[in-house]
């Protein structure tokens, strides 16, 4: 199999691995997980709904050839996360950290999309808190018990529409003008802007603690994006009706199905040659669709004074300070 058409085949033995992964009841979090476990992981689907996630663990179960069926089953765990309230992160960690000694993946898939003007449970506007903020502090909670285990990747799952975004620094909660859109976008941009900031803040780290835990390639714990391109995902049910209606005939000519579009995490998450800090996409014309490689993002995405003020700002706004 050439670099260019890395499939889930390519995937490693994840024994003994343990996999967290936001949203893994439907779309490309299903895939994701479900290919995670058939590879030897133990995954949680930390998801709002358990009733679905129970549901999705019992379809990747039946999924496994009927010999291996009830191993498979052990290996999905269900966890309720609701990423809209910092109550519900802090009482997913408490758990997780008790149940878990080591934590090897954490993939961040789980978003909102285009949804009418809400907020979060603490105030935040719903898409930004719930792509970034919600991640932000999942992510910070964890960080400790991921930087323990050799090997570790933090994925976090981005879009092409980062390329129509900016940061508001003047109105991040979008209180005085809110386009579905807009602040979509704004969402996946902070995704990848604190992707790459967070990957440099555990270069340093390491550099200046070099007794931590390493990766098989003489690195630390890294940070990764990702983005599935266009595919039809239940990130499409805030669409208006006609929105839908004009997407459903671009999906069909340009789109790709949720295995496909899982295809950029799993590689983010598990190929031993991806690095620290890269970004992860379909290599097909304009990234649509087709195998995953890395691809480029716009420069904003690379402004390293404007991922700093990010950074700062939600420390502020979710009281989650990393211990880097």
């Amino acid at each position: 199999m050439s670099a260019s058409q890395w499939t889930e085949n390519d995937v490693p033995d994840q024994s003994d691995r343990v996999a967290l992964i936001t949203g893994a009841n439907t779309g490309i979090g299903f895939d994701t997980a479900r290919v995670l476990s058939q590879r030897g992981a133990t995954v949680v689907l930390a998801c709002r709904d358990t009733g679905k996630a129970r549901a999705a663990a019992e379809r990747m179960a039946a999924a496994v050839d009927t010999p291996g069926r009830e191993t498979a089953r052990t290996r999905v765990e269900v966890a309720r996360l609701d990423l809209a309230s910092l109550e519900s992160i802090r009482e997913a960690v408490d758990g997780l950290l008790s149940r878990h000694a080591r934590m090897d993946l954490l993939i961040n898939n789980a978003g909102v999309m285009y949804t009418p003007y809400g907020t979060t449970r603490d105030g935040f506007e719903l898409q930004f808190g719930t792509n970034h903020l919600g991640h932000f502090a999942l992510t910070g909670l964890l960080l400790e018990r991921l930087r323990q285990t050799p090997g570790s990747r933090i994925v976090t799952v981005s879009s092409l529409n980062h390329r129509q975004g900016t940061i508001n620094f003047d109105d991040l909660q979008s209180a005085r003008e809110y386009g579905r859109k807009t602040a979509y976008s704004q969402s996946k941009l902070a995704n990848l802007m604190f992707t790459f900031e967070l990957q440099r803040r555990l270069a340093q780290a390491q550099a200046q603690a070099p007794t931590r835990p390493l990766n098989s390639d003489g690195g630390s714990t890294s940070a990764l994006a990702a983005h599935l391109g266009f595919a039809s995902t239940e990130l499409n049910r805030s669409l208006s009706p006609v929105t839908r209606a004009v997407y459903r005939p671009l999906n069909w000519l340009f789109g790709q199905d949720p295995l496909m579009g899982a295809l950029p995490t799993l590689r983010a998450a598990t190929d031993p040659t991806a690095p620290g800090g890269s970004y992860y996409g379909p290599g097909g014309r304009l990234e649509a669709k087709g195998y995953p490689v890395q691809v480029g993002t716009i420069d904003s995405a690379r402004d390293s004074e404007a991922q700093q003020r990010l950074w700062h700002e939600s420390e502020r706004l979710t009281g989650v300070t990393y211990p880097l």
